[in-house]
């Protein structure tokens, strides 16, 4: 298991972001989902050998403030963007799972500066689908795991601390009308990796997903829910690495 380096950097004057950096090479950046930064720890783990890993801590989440000018996913995606710029990277693969795939997305479509070369959704959401819901799960968290399980299950749904952070970010209803229309104008390789059995978002929405961008596939992930890198995490990593090569 990789322990990443936790520091605070300060991509703009008075704002400070909490990052996670592992690793050294081809610089990718991860943005979680509502669970929060633990949910991509297995991310790190796979990509740290190989990549320079950077992991935000979105503002709002695990303790950390949230400034007044944050509250969209338009402004979000900015701060990743003037993050990118800060540290002087380009050639960057963006990496988000969920909620964090919506940034991602957003990102990719608003980098002026095409800093961004390759871009991988996971179970992502954000635009809206016709007739395909965003559904938060809900609920008390699952069964503890069996000691045979390499790490623990996430639970079913976001911590209730975060709800106020993400609907801040994301609005009531998670979505944004305007951004499938959008996802043209990103002409680099797109990778759009899904759990066949997510009913968060189901495989539909992954399909219109994908099929928004000019140059984008789907790798559906069977046995997997709504985070494939916990529930079939051969499978998931295999379909990234297939992409990155």
């Amino acid at each position: 298991m990789t322990t990443p380096l936790r520091r605070t950097v300060r991509p703009r004057p008075g704002l400070d972001l909490v990052l996670s950096e592992a690793g050294g090479g081809p610089p990718v950046l991860l943005l979680h989902g509502a669970p929060g930064p633990g949910s991509i720890g297995p991310l790190i783990d796979h990509f740290s050998p190989r990549h320079r890993v950077l992991a935000p801590v979105h503002p709002g989440w695990d303790d950390t403030a949230r400034p007044g000018g944050l509250d969209s996913v338009p402004a979000l995606a900015a701060l990743y963007l003037d993050l990118l710029g800060h540290l002087d990277l380009s050639d960057v693969t963006v990496l988000g799972t969920s909620f964090g795939g919506w940034v991602a997305a957003q990102m990719a479509v608003d980098d002026r500066h095409h800093r961004i070369s390759r871009l991988v959704l996971m179970d992502a959401i954000g635009p809206v689908v016709p007739g395909q819901p965003v559904t938060l799960p809900s609920g008390p968290p699952p069964a503890a795991p069996s000691p045979a399980a390499a790490a623990p299950a996430p639970r079913t749904g976001p911590p209730p601390q975060t709800l106020t952070a993400l609907r801040a970010y994301a609005g009531p209803d998670l979505q944004d009308p305007g951004l499938l229309p959008r996802l043209a104008a990103f002409t680099r390789p797109v990778l759009v990796v899904w759990g066949e059995n997510d009913q968060v978002v189901t495989p539909a929405y992954g399909r219109a997903y994908a099929a928004a961008f000019p140059h984008a596939r789907l790798e559906l992930i069977p046995g997997a829910g709504h985070l494939p890198i916990r529930e079939e995490p051969e499978a998931a990593f295999a379909a990234i690495d297939r992409f990155l090569a």
